[in-house]
């Protein structure tokens, strides 16, 4: 499996199964009802470097961005999001991408990063506790599930280096550096 940065022609690719996963409305707290232009917005946005994962047929079978996830002085900290492509599932797609990143951010100078909304049934809380996120609280009944109805969004964080500095604005996950 290749993962690469992603260019504005993968979009086409992605599309299909952003829109699967976030219609489904089980793991993302966008709008289900987002159409291909504002996704596009959302997961291709210029402050974010974003990644395609390749099967050997050169199928784009899952994505992922690396962004700051505050500005200023916590600029430091990273955010990320992640999709597999639903009939790709259990292949380790997930695990590559998350590696993948986790190890960009820190090449980037990030210090950790952190996810705001992990929906508790999404099955990925198990990846990333294997990755050695912790979950530092879950605001309860925050998501509608549409199969379990409310259910807590955890926030989750992962140490990625000692603290320090923060890396200059210029040094973080800017696209084409």
């Amino acid at each position: 499996m290749l993962i690469r940065e992603a260019t504005a022609d993968d979009w086409p690719r992605i599309w299909p199964f952003w829109h699967r996963i976030v219609a489904a409305g089980e793991t993302y707290s966008w709008d289900p009802d987002t159409g291909e232009e504002a996704a596009r917005a959302l997961w291709m946005s210029p402050a974010k470097r974003v990644y395609v994962a390749e099967d050997p047929s050169g199928a784009v079978v899952g994505s992922a961005y690396l962004t700051p996830n505050y500005g200023g002085p916590a600029a430091g900290i990273a955010n990320a999001g992640f999709m597999v492509d639903p009939d790709q599932g259990g292949r380790g797609i997930g695990r590559a991408l998350a590696e993948h990143v986790l190890a960009a951010a820190a090449a980037h100078g990030f210090r950790g990063m952190v996810f705001n909304a992990v929906v508790e049934t999404n099955p990925a809380v198990a990846l990333w506790t294997s990755l050695g996120f912790t979950i530092l609280g879950t605001v309860p009944e925050a998501f509608d599930h549409p199969r379990h109805g409310l259910v807590g969004l955890h926030i989750m964080y992962k140490a990625l280096q000692p603290a320090g500095p923060a890396p200059r604005p210029d040094e973080r996950a800017t696209p084409g550096t």
